[in-house]
């Protein structure tokens, strides 16, 4: 499949996801097989003002291509000039969202509260495709909410309109969250509307899951959130499936020295108090593991590199 003039083998997408999401976890993605990577959240407001967050958030490594930068507004015109401003980081597309169901993007008309007005989707689509050299997509959700069930067509079509050269889609409502069940069904519905590639998004967490949305859907490419998190080592198993070879899951030791990698590279980026951020990501590893709770709660307060180490050491051995 092809973003604009950008060709995926297989169309094996992470998702952006705010806190979780940054650069060294996106480069292990893409290190166990990911082909298409996009940042966390940044503000197009915060972006054209001049937030000094927006630098670390935006920056793209040449170890996380092919990398999108994501952009949130309800401005067309300042979700324009960001988009622009984004060119600086030599992103591979950029992608707007209209799918976040966090109450403070809500309220303030962002994020998925844009699935309620399609000529708005297709202005501001216009107006950042208008304003960039590189592809533009959108991420969007079922719709707002269950008052309009197939909001995601009428947002699809719009975002076509305005010049789009792709589509993610996750399957949940607003209202949803992500709770409850991704609906592939709409996601075939778009798929059929639309002749721009179609990418689909929620509960794949493996090659079969994997293989079902394509199957369910038709759709050309697969965008894999929660799944991965905490196990970024899917992508590895969804690739083995699609080339037909046999997966062989990481051994302890392994998945210890991607860790430590991941580790490495926050520390490099974000000093020792990149740490903090880090803990999540140990929590998340260290799901399923007899004595969890005890665990969990030590996690929870390192503030050292050695202390980083020693839990993840405890987790793989």
């Amino acid at each position: 499949m092809k973003i604009g003039n950008i060709e995926f083998r297989h169309g094996l997408f992470l998702a952006p996801m705010a806190g979780i999401t940054d650069h060294p976890f996106r480069a292990l993605c893409v290190k166990c097989g990911a082909e298409g990577v996009t940042s966390e959240l940044i503000s197009a407001k915060g972006a054209y003002y001049g937030d000094r967050k927006t630098e670390g958030l935006a920056r793209v490594y040449p170890d996380e291509r092919i990398a999108a930068i994501q952009i949130f507004g309800s401005d067309p015109d300042i979700m324009a000039n960001a988009a622009r401003l984004m060119l600086r980081y030599q992103p591979d597309y950029i992608d707007i969202n209209m799918g976040c169901p966090v109450p403070k993007l809500y309220k303030n008309g962002e994020g998925s509260a844009l699935m309620r007005n399609p000529e708005l989707c297709e202005r501001i689509v216009r107006e950042v495709s208008n304003a960039v050299s590189v592809p533009v997509t959108a991420k969007f959700r079922k719709a707002c909410d269950d008052d309009r069930p197939e909001a995601a067509v009428e947002v699809a079509l719009a975002c076509e309109a305005g010049g789009a050269s792709a589509v993610f889609v996750h399957g949940r409502t607003r209202a949803q969250m992500y709770s409850g069940f991704a609906d592939r069904e709409i996601i075939k519905k778009v798929k059929q509307a639309v002749k721009i590639p179609v990418i689909g998004n929620g509960d794949v967490a493996s090659y079969a899951d994997f293989a079902a949305m394509k199957e369910e859907t038709g759709c050309d490419g697969v965008m894999i959130g929660r799944g991965a998190y905490g196990s970024p080592w899917v992508f590895s198993e969804i690739l083995a499936g699609l080339e037909g070879y046999e997966y062989r899951e990481p051994t302890n030791d392994e998945k210890r020295a991607l860790l430590m990698q991941q580790l490495d590279t926050v520390i490099a980026e974000k000093g020792i108090n990149g740490i903090r951020e880090f803990r999540h990501h140990i929590l998340q590893y260290c799901k399923g593991f007899s004595g969890s709770a005890r665990m969990r709660k030590n996690i929870s307060l390192i503030t050292s590199r050695a202390a980083a180490e020693e839990a993840i050491r405890f987790i793989f051995g």
